[in-house]
């Protein structure tokens, strides 16, 4: 079953690789805990407001912050490819 996976962190690093995520969330006017599961791919559900402070804040869309993924504990046969575009 694929899975959605955050790309925070890489786009992050791309941005600027000094930016921290208690910056971030600062800059954003955000609350800290969010941006960090969001950081660490540990969220269950993306909140639309914190996507669009993000997309503004690094000038990008959504699908630039979030990727759909296969999930790994599913069969490996189902997909030869882990990411779907």
């Amino acid at each position: 079953m694929p899975v959605i996976r955050s790309k925070l962190s890489e786009v992050m690093q791309q941005h600027d690789p000094k930016l921290s995520i208690r910056k971030l969330a600062k800059d954003v006017n955000y609350h800290f805990d969010s941006v960090r599961r969001m950081y660490k791919d540990e969220m269950v559900q993306y909140p639309r407001d914190l996507l669009l402070k993000l997309c503004l804040y690094f000038n990008v869309q959504p699908g630039e912050l979030i990727r759909i993924e296969a999930d790994e504990a599913s069969d490996s046969s189902d997909s030869s490819d882990s990411t779907i575009e």
